[in-house]
């Protein structure tokens, strides 16, 4: 809804904003901040807004924890994100450091190991440096940006050289 760059908003009675914000929760699971962002985006006073959030709550529409699960689950299952890129993304959404922690939990430690060595695997072969130290270095900056925690890496990065 831009304009000549501004944003224009949407003007709902609470009872038409409540609805829509359900089917839009509904269709995948949000968090309470985007959420939140959505209904200012219709036009709502704050006082409504967070009188929404509540029915959304209490309604299980909105839960931060399941958000949280499902969001870890599928940036790992499909991205392919490390815990470290994970747990910023949740953070940057606003969520509790608690429904983050129980979130991370939900990456099986085998299959996280697993998907480290393959993304490392796939990388070296693509990375046609000369140098040793140079590719590993590549590679090792590549599985940093991807999330992963730095020891996880170089251990990988060890057991290839030995």
């Amino acid at each position: 809804m831009e304009t000549n760059g501004k944003v224009k908003k949407i003007i709902l009675s609470l009872r038409v904003a409540t609805e829509k914000i359900k089917n839009w929760c509904a269709y995948q699971e949000r968090s309470h901040f985007e959420t939140k962002a959505k209904l200012f985006e219709f036009g709502l006073s704050t006082i409504e807004v967070d009188e929404i959030i509540v029915v959304l709550i209490s309604e299980n529409f909105l839960n931060e924890e399941r958000f949280a699960e499902a969001f870890s689950r599928g940036k790992f299952r499909i991205k392919h994100w490390g815990k470290n890129k994970i747990k910023a993304e949740l953070k940057h959404r606003k969520i509790s450091e608690y429904s983050i922690k129980k979130a991370l939990k939900q990456i099986d430690d085998d299959d996280y190991y697993a998907t480290l060595k393959k993304i490392i695997a796939k990388k070296t072969a693509e990375i046609k440096e000369k140098n040793e130290f140079k590719k590993k270095h590549k590679i090792y900056q590549y599985a940093v940006s991807r999330g992963f925690e730095s020891n996880l890496v170089s251990d990988i990065l060890k057991l290839q050289t030995d």
